[in-house]
């Protein structure tokens, strides 16, 4: 498929690097002369230097040809005026915008209205908090991941040297008698992904994802030495930017009281009209002595949502220090996700990674339901739904060669049934499977599961 991107920034060289790897033809418009160099060094694609509004400089770049849009530059005007070119200028079959404005629902509306269809349109800040609250009252889970509409989860959390389950093998865990309906899918550990088998031991140090039922999560965190909160009482939020902004609004009505820091006094008054029981106050939320002040022990979350990288992480640290029960660091640079792990900061949200999941999602629509993925795009969660005639249909996993660094986490039937499944399981026609898998294996497991929906791109 032939593939046109505004924008340079990371999220599109991600999107750019798997979309190439899966064999599409990539175009990027891109304004920063430096960016585009650096761009033409790690990417085999055709870089356009020039504003992605120019009508000039998206015919440079074969708008004309182009069967999908990704508008991703960081200005919302540009990204909606390079789909309404697009609509104009060529045959473009499917448009993808990314819009960060807290109006996203009004703009919406009007596109609708104004009779510009965009097939997706991307909010990373609704995302993000969404995430952020399904995971807020688990102290010990770095992410809850949710597929088979909720059915299923797939949780992160760290391996210290005084937990229990440290230096036990896979195998050793299954004796213990876990939930039934459990199994450890991926392990990072240091710069290694790890598709585990039964003689592989947690190690102190390790971020492990293990899939489970919604039945069985609260049970299997148990299990796994994990305490969590029959209530959340009290959140404090650094950064009164989108994401605290939405996150508040979500936890109000549930009885949550919530206090938010801001230094920006301007802001602060805004926010106040925005939010209707959240205590806003104009003060330093990386500053030791007013957290301490404002009473942050025992907290039940503290969400370091700033545009700031460093603040986030500095912040988090100091919750944690001072008795934040559960803590969430907001990050933009992936480079940074593995650091805040090893500083024991095991919960991060990105707004690149957020945007990046939507996309694969869309790009390999069809049977591809959700995609998730994992740090530096070193693995993926990825739903599929099994079509008649796959070759892994109608026999059990122990028969079928799996592709290697991939594993079945969970099989969701039709009939809500839901099989975290052992060798004897079988996949049948019709069934969400959910693979954790190295990214190198993506594109082995969607030639088996997705010839029929690869067929309709052509």
């Amino acid at each position: 498929m032939r593939i046109l991107i505004a924008g340079g920034g990371q999220s599109a060289s991600l999107v750019a690097t798997r979309l190439i790897r899966e064999g599409n033809e990539v175009v990027l418009v891109e304004e920063n002369p430096d960016r585009c160099r650096q761009l033409e060094e790690t990417l085999d694609a055709k870089v356009i230097q020039g504003n992605a509004a120019s009508i000039r400089v998206l015919h440079e770049a074969d708008i004309r040809n182009a069967e999908m849009l990704i508008a991703l530059t960081s200005e919302d005007q540009i990204n909606v005026l390079v789909c309404l070119i697009a609509s104009v200028e060529s045959d473009v079959k499917f448009k993808v915008a990314r819009l960060r404005t807290h109006e996203v629902n009004y703009w919406r509306r009007i596109l609708q209205r104004a009779g510009l269809h965009i097939d997706l349109i991307i909010h990373p800040e609704t995302e993000i908090a969404d995430r952020i609250l399904r995971v807020v009252r688990l102290p010990g889970v770095s992410d809850v991941i949710d597929f088979a509409e909720g059915r299923v989860k797939l949780f992160g959390m760290n391996i210290d040297e005084t937990s229990w389950v440290a230096y036990k093998t896979v195998e050793d865990l299954d004796r213990a008698g876990p939930p039934k309906n459990s199994l450890i899918a991926l392990i990072f550990r240091g710069q290694q992904v790890i598709v585990p088998h039964g003689a592989e031991a947690l190690k102190p140090g390790d971020h492990v994802y293990i899939v489970t039922t919604a039945d069985e999560l609260e049970p299997v965190c148990q299990f796994m030495g994990l305490q969590t909160q029959e209530s959340l009482d009290r959140v404090y939020i650094v950064g009164g930017k989108q994401v605290g902004i939405r996150v508040a609004e979500l936890l109000e009505p549930r009885g949550v009281t919530v206090k938010l820091f801001e230094r920006d006094i301007a802001r602060c008054e805004k926010i106040s009209q925005i939010l209707r029981k959240t205590v806003v106050l104009h003060a330093d939320g990386t500053d030791e002595s007013i957290l301490a002040e404002e009473n942050i022990k025992g907290a039940g979350a503290f969400l370091a949502m700033t545009n700031d990288d460093e603040d986030n992480l500095i912040a988090s640290l100091l919750a944690r220090k001072l008795g934040a029960k559960k803590v969430v660091a907001l990050i933009n640079r992936l480079n940074y996700l593995p650091m805040a792990q090893r500083l024991g900061i095991n919960t991060t949200v990105s707004p690149r990674l957020a945007a990046v999941d939507r996309i694969l999602q869309f790009v390999r629509k069809g049977r591809v339901l959700s995609v998730t993925t994992f740090r530096e795009e070193e693995a993926e969660a990825i739903e599929l739904i099994a079509a008649e005639g796959s070759k892994y249909v109608g026999r059990s996993l122990r028969e079928v060669r799996l592709p290697r660094g991939a594993i079945v986490g969970a099989i969701a039937r039709p009939n809500g049934e839901v099989v975290v499944p052992r060798g004897e399981a079988t996949i049948q026609a019709g069934d969400r499977v959910i693979f954790c898998t190295l990214e190198s294996t993506v594109p082995l497991l969607e030639s088996a599961f997705l010839a029929e929906a690869r067929r309709e791109w052509v």
